[in-house]
């Protein structure tokens, strides 16, 4: 990569248009701050380095799907790559293509994500090319219709993966009126009808497409005032939108949950144990307890881990999943079992650990060496532009400022043996649990807790 090459990113959330750098901090790299405002409720973080930019992220999520048309964050992760009002597809990828620019996107729960690895020479003209599409996004019925019909195929293709499959009867099961119970392809049935739903996929653009949902990331060699100038020169004229996303609360769960998928190809099974948890907050001891729980009760040097991988060797793969989201989430076990006699086994030995930790105090010195891991891991995973961008986009996304970042990993030295055990006991209570476990069809493996609630 060479030295005055460049990171852009485009990501959606809400917040007034500002210009700023990831403060100084001891969880990752030293940066200069500086914040000035521009207008239209757009926020534009920057970030220099004498290497490259950039990210924009629009709060097009797709947790805020409206009843019956889930998936339309997804699909226009696919279309904004189709051209805009200024810039048709082959003009578009003419000027990416001699401008040696990597782009990409990506859709989850709470944010969408595009980007771009380019020179810094040409900065200015991909940042036009960027903003129009955001302002003036252009696509036929038939485009649509075509797009929308391939991301049918991209469903199918994913739902061939025991895993993948795993996570949406998961999130199916756990959650009943919350937008997270379904996964960023949507619903099936949803993605069926999509074709259908030209119109709405439109509304859908201008309801959060807009500046008040987005946030320009520019990590590279920049200053502010430059970064600040062309935000102005080509997202200026950016509308204000007036929607606002209704997203039902999660009523709390009273009694535990359980499924069982019926796969129709031979695989090992598959087993997820699942808690309902806290949404991310910089300031809670709580999720900062949970996140260091993770590594301490379930990663690789955990004593689980060692006993069901290591040494019985009952499971080839076993995996925590608590990931930071704007609103309450799911703490996940996985595990996937190589002899379907013993799932019974490996569920029971993930509950006995969530209860061990509800009464035994974890170690100060493993607390410490947990701490010091995820503090000194996150920064040497800041090796590249793009890294950096990654990082910032997604927490950016939930809480509109970097310094998010520095007061997450303050919060995180902040927490005791004894807060992680509060943790346990608050979150991990058998009536707000959810089992899933999935196996070959007609495979007998004992059904999740106690009884399996009907096949899929």
């Amino acid at each position: 990569m060479s030295g005055s090459s460049f990171k852009l990113r485009v990501s959606s959330q809400p917040s007034s248009l500002q210009l700023c750098s990831l403060p100084p901090s001891a969880a990752c790299r030293r940066m200069n701050s500086a914040r000035p405002h521009a207008p239209r409720s757009l926020s534009s973080v920057s970030r220099p380095d004498a290497r490259r930019p950039s990210r924009d992220s629009p709060k097009a999520s797709s947790a805020t799907a409206a009843a019956g048309r889930s998936g339309y964050a997804h699909f226009f992760e696919h279309i904004m790559f189709r051209g805009s009002q200024n810039f048709p597809p082959e003009r578009r990828e003419e000027i990416f293509k001699r401008a040696g620019a990597e782009t990409n996107a990506y859709t989850s729960d709470d944010r969408t994500v595009y980007h771009a690895t380019f020179s810094k020479e040409d900065l200015d003209q991909i940042m036009q090319v960027v903003a129009d599409r955001f302002l003036r996004l252009k696509y036929s019925p038939e485009q649509f219709k075509t797009e929308s019909k391939a991301i049918k195929g991209e469903y199918d293709k994913n739902s061939s993966n025991p895993f993948t499959k795993m996570h949406e009867v998961l999130r199916e099961t756990a959650f009943k009126r919350h937008t997270y119970s379904h996964t960023t392809m949507g619903y099936l049935k949803d993605i069926e009808d999509m074709p259908n739903n030209y119109d709405y996929s439109k509304q859908f653009y201008q309801r959060f497409y807009r500046p008040e949902y987005t946030t320009i990331l520019l990590v590279g060699d920049v200053t502010h005032e430059r970064a600040l100038e062309l935000t102005k020169k080509y997202w200026g004229e950016w509308q204000h939108g007036n929607y606002k996303a209704d997203i039902p609360d999660e009523p709390e769960q009273k009694e535990s949950r359980t499924a069982h998928i019926d796969w129709d190809a031979p695989t090992l099974p598959h087993l997820v144990v699942a808690f309902h948890a806290p949404r991310y907050s910089d300031t809670s001891k709580e999720v900062a307890a949970l996140d260091l729980f993770q590594q301490i009760a379930f990663g690789e040097n955990s004593d689980l881990y060692q006993q069901l991988v290591l040494k019985e060797q009952k499971t080839d793969d076993l995996e925590p999943d608590f990931e930071h989201k704007a609103d309450p989430e799911l703490f996940a076990v996985y595990a996937r079992v190589k002899d379907p006699a013993q799932v019974t086994y490996v569920r029971d030995q993930i509950l006995k650990t969530f209860e061990r930790y509800k009464s035994e105090l974890i170690d100060q010195s493993k607390l410490d060496a947990t701490r010091s891991r995820t503090r000194y891991g996150f920064a040497m995973a800041l090796d590249s532009n793009d890294r950096i961008a990654g990082a910032l986009a997604s927490y950016v996304s939930l809480a509109r400022t970097p310094e998010t970042l520095n007061r997450l990993f303050e919060t995180y030295q902040k927490v005791t043996p004894e807060d992680i055990r509060d943790a346990a006991r608050k979150y991990f209570r058998e009536e707000s649990r959810t089992v899933v476990t999935l196996s070959t069809k007609g495979q007998n493996i004992a059904s999740a807790d106690n009884g399996k609630e009907g096949g899929r």
